[in-house]
């Protein structure tokens, strides 16, 4: 889906920012909004780190975005899609999508835990093949 059509689906406004945003991550795959803000700069060179924050926030409110929380490390943002978790390197600090489902883990706890959950994040760690070379 475009970008423009991504923002206009979760029923924002398509701004130059936003659409800048949602191409960087789309480029990046995984990004800190430190990363993101270094980069946004070199196209809108006025935007503050506050208008970031607002679109990040806004986006995430209307699940365009999510956020992906590894420990140690600074969250970092994705846009959404299909159900998946996430694996990093312990050594490098890559982090990639797996296919593993989520969701089937979440309605097999639900049934057996009898809690109301909404939301399941998996993030594996591990060392990656480049850094088992060194």
């Amino acid at each position: 889906m475009k970008h423009e059509h991504l923002l206009k689906h979760h029923r924002l406004k398509a701004t130059p920012q936003r659409l800048a945003i949602i191409q960087l991550m789309h480029q990046a795959g995984h990004i800190t909004i430190d990363e993101l803000y270094q980069m946004i700069r070199e196209k809108f060179s006025s935007i503050s780190l506050a208008t970031l924050y607002k679109n990040v926030n806004t986006m995430l409110d209307v699940t365009l975005i999510r956020e992906v929380k590894i420990a140690g490390q600074k969250t970092k943002y994705e846009i959404e899609k299909e159900s998946h978790a996430h694996i990093v390197c312990k050594s490098c600090g890559e982090l990639k999508d797996i296919a593993v489902d989520p969701l089937s883990l979440l309605q097999k706890s639900m049934a057996v835990n009898h809690y109301k959950m909404d939301e399941v994040s998996i993030v594996i760690s591990g060392i990656c093949p480049e850094c088992q070379k060194k």
